[in-house]
Parts: structure tokens; sequence; C-alpha cells
């Protein structure tokens, strides 16, 4: 069990989120002009570092809001959590 620090309303069970993914990556702006190949890139290729990562989750069972934590992907270590419009230093796109 992985316990994640909502900013609104502290530690919780992971069971009450909803993982969101990469919180730096931009949808396409007019994704009618992409090729298939670039929207099967930016839909399914994933960074996937070993190391702390920048992601964007989705408290479902709580406060319903979306929010960034900083986590490490193979340790699980948390660094902190912040409300979805903070800005955070890019860790995903060096």
């Amino acid at each position: 069990m992985m316990l994640i620090p909502c900013p609104y309303c502290k530690e919780r069970d992971e069971n009450e989120f909803m993982y969101g993914g990469d919180a730096h990556k931009i949808r396409p702006h007019d994704p009618d002009k992409l090729s298939d190949q670039e929207w099967t890139d930016y839909l399914y290729m994933k960074n996937n570092p070993k190391d702390f990562f920048v992601e964007q989750w989705f408290h479902k069972k709580g406060c319903k809001l979306w929010f960034k934590i900083v986590r490490h992907t193979v340790t699980h270590e948390i660094l902190g959590s912040y409300p979805i419009h903070e800005k955070i230093l890019d860790l995903n796109h060096e």
C-alpha cells in the first residue's frame, strides 16, 4: 500500500486516487493535423524514468481535485504534493 499526500485532504491510501501520468505532457494543439504515427506516439509512448518524476493524480474518493506529486518511480518515495496549477521544475523532460 502506498500513501499519497493530497495537498487538500492530507495523506490517504492509494486506492482513493486515479493516476493521471506525466504532469508536464502537453496535448497537441491540433490533433487532427497529426499523422497516425504522431498520434500513436502521443498516446502510447511514455517517459519511463527510474528517478523522481512529476505526476498528476486525481482524488476520486476525496476532494475530486487534480494535483501533482513528485514521486520516485522505483522506491515510491514522495517528495511533496502540489495544487495542479502550481509550477514545478520539469524533472520529466530534461
